[in-house]
This record gives structure tokens, C-alpha cells and sequence, in this order.
């Protein structure tokens, strides 16, 4: 091989690889078929920055930091995957026929008779075929496959025949029977293929003929395989799309979860620290509004107050505060207190911090 032309091949594979868009040119047709018909997926064309302005439908108009924020869109009652819309000519309705007779794989000896049988019928039928004779053609090959049930080729040729009758669903059975025998011939795939597109199972027909052609290339097959591609990677565009905004949806209520929470957090971080704020110099000190027979004068700074660790340890106590409320509303409710050791303890160093005696 020339050097040189091995050389240009690395440099185009080099170009792709750093720069996508190059493969949706559409001189690039025939590259990105083969590439597709090969298993790959071509990456999306993507939008530049200004290709798409304001009133496009591939994305929002652009706002302004004065322009009042949007009003959230009902979320749409059915699914974002019905508004793709795919010509459907040559799709049919799908065939509900008993399923046909397939011959016993498992319990069945065939013998060297049988099959120089089975492969008459197989010779007639292709000459009844041949001759357009569908249903002749269609019971010799089922006489063959009850005769030597276990090649491939005869279910994958019955197949080919309920395929021109316009019953893929019967087609499909012959197939997927055909791809379990021997998955690495091509004609069950071309067939299994021809019978999803007339069901218009894009995806699945793409990567059947795909398959079909990576097998045993078969121009009918590509042939098909380049109509039903441009559908099965629209139907993929579209689904990457849903998820993206499914997931963007799922990210951003996260977020207001998030947000709701943590305010929450916040609004109750500030009530507490109001709450001990008033249980700490809120009228639970005695004085002229307080524990009687204070004085307003000389009252102790409240940094000195809380300098007390026994002091501070009390305030924790939720029945000593109770006890603090109930006197702060009505200093002669201490008399209630007075056979509780606990409160009174405090009370008496209390009222010796504050000059006074407390007065039952």
C-alpha cells in the first residue's frame, strides 16, 4: 500500500476525530453510510453560537438581564417522544396469522433421505417462487423445514416469502427460529430487517440490515439499510434529546430541593438563635421587671452573666427555663418553685449576682 495514501488516510481520521461537523458535509454521504452500516454512530451536528438566534425552534430566544423572568410551561401531558414526526409510507399493519409451523428441532432424526427430500422441495419451491407462485412457494418451503428442520437457510428463505406476502410478523418468527440455528448467516438478518421496516421499527431494521451487510454484503440490503438509517438516527436525535431534558429537569428541581432546604435550615438557625437570645436577656433576669426584690441599678453586665458556666449549664436545663418564663411573667409565681432545689439553687445565685434576696 502508498505510503503517502496511508499517510492522507491518518490525517482525514485525525480530522474527523477533532472536528465532527467534517462527516455531515454532504459530500460525506457515502462515508457516513458506510460508517453507520458498520456499527458506528456519527455524532450530531452541532449548533454554533450563532447559527441559531432569537425564534428558532432548536432552542430558547435570547433574554436580557432586564427581560422579567418566564413564567415555568406546563409540563405537556404527553410524552416529548410523540412529537418526532417520520414518514411512514410503506409501513402496514401487523399480520395476526397463527404462527406457522417451524418442524421439530430437538425430537426429530433426520436422515440422509430426508434430507435429499428436503432439498427437492427447497429446488421447487425457489422455481415456484421464480414463477411468482407465492403460496406454492410458501408450502413447499414449510414441507422442507418439516422435513430437515435444522438448516437455517429454509427458514430464512420462507421468511423471504412472507416478507412479499406482506406478513412480517411471520417473517420475524422464521428468523429469529433461522438466527438460532446459525447466527452468523447473513440472510436471516437482510430478511428479519426488510419485515421491521414494514412494521416501521426503524432502529431495529437499521441494525438487522447493518448486520446483514457486515455478514455477506448484499447490495438490496444496503439499499434498504440507507433508506431506514436517516430514520433510526433521527429516532436516536430525538431520544438523546428527551434524556438530556429529562435529566436537566431531574438536576434542576434537585437543585430547588436543595435551595428549599437549606433556607429552611437557615429559618430555623435564626429562629433558635432568637429564641436563646430572648431566653438569655429577655426577662428572665431578676430586677425592677424580674425576680423580685432586685434593683434596676448595679445590675451585672451580660457578658459577666454568661461568663457563669454554672449559670449558662441552667439556661440549657429546659425546666429551669420553664421555671424562669413562668416568675418573668409573674415574679410571685416563685412561690411555686420554692420546694424545687434545682430552681431554687439558681434563684439564690442569681439573686445574690444581682445584689437582692429572692422573696417568696
Amino acid at each position: 500500500m502508498d505510503p503517502r495514501k496511508v499517510a492522507e488516510l491518518k490525517g482525514f481520521v485525525q480530522l474527523c476525530e477533532t472536528n465532527p461537523a467534517v462527516l455531515h458535509i454532504p459530500e460525506m454521504g457515502f462515508f457516513r453510510t458506510w460508517l453507520q452500516s458498520m456499527g458506528a454512530t456519527i455524532p450530531p451536528l452541532s449548533k454554533t453560537k450563532d447559527s441559531c438566534q432569537g425564534g428558532c425552534p432548536c432552542g430558547p430566544p435570547p433574554t436580557s438581564a432586564s427581560a422579567p423572568e418566564p413564567a415555568p410551561e406546563p409540563e405537556s401531558s404527553e410524552s416529548e417522544e410523540s412529537e418526532i414526526e417520520i414518514d411512514k409510507e410503506g409501513v402496514i399493519e401487523p399480520d395476526t396469522d397463527e404462527p406457522q409451523e417451524m418442524g421439530e428441532v430437538d425430537n426429530i432424526e433426520v436422515t440422509d433421505e430426508m434430507m435429499d427430500q428436503a432439498n427437492e422441495k427447497k429446488i421447487e419451491a425457489i422455481n415456484a417462487l421464480g414463477e411468482g407462485d407465492l403460496p406454492k412457494a410458501l408450502d413447499l418451503f414449510t414441507e422442507a423445514i418439516k422435513l430437515n428442520p435444522c438448516v437455517a437457510i429454509l427458514y430464512a428463505k420462507r421468511a423471504s416469502v412472507f416478507v412479499q406476502m406482506q406478513k412480517p410478523n411471520a417473517a420475524i418468527r422464521d428468523c429469529d427460529r433461522a438466527i438460532s440455528i446459525n447466527p452468523d448467516s447473513a440472510q436471516p438478518y437482510k430478511w428479519r430487517g426488510k419485515a421491521l421496516r414494514l412494521l416501521g421499527h426503524w432502529e431495529e431494521a437499521a441494525r438487522d440490515l447493518a448486520t446483514a451487510c457486515k455478514l455477506d454484503y448484499d447490495e438490496d440490503a444496503s439499499a434498504m439499510l440507507k433508506e431506514v438509517q436517516p430514520k433510526a438516527n433521527k429516532i436516536i436525535e430525538h431520544r438523546r434529546k428527551y434524556e438530556r431534558k429529562r435529566e436537566e429537569k431531574e438536576i434542576k428541581q434537585k437543585q430547588e430541593r436543595i435551595k428549599k432546604a437549606r433556607e429552611e435550615h437557615a429559618r430555623a438557625q435564626r429562629e433558635e438563635e432568637a429564641r436563646q437570645s430572648a431566653g438569655a436577656g429577655g426577662g428572665f433576669f431578676p430586677g425592677a421587671s424580674g425576680f423580685p426584690g432586685g434593683a434596676a441599678g448595679g445590675m451585672p453586665g451580660l457578658g459577666e452573666f454568661l461568663k457563669d458556666p454554672e449559670l449558662l449549664n441552667a439556661m440549657k436545663d429546659p425546666e429551669v427555663m420553664a421555671a424562669f418564663q413562668d416568675v418573668a411573667q409573674n415574679p410571685a409565681n416563685i412561690a411555686k418553685y420554692q420546694n424545687n432545689p434545682k430552681i431554687m439553687a439558681l434563684v439564690t445565685k442569681l439573686s445574690a449576682k444581682f445584689g437582692a434576696s429572692p422573696q417568696p
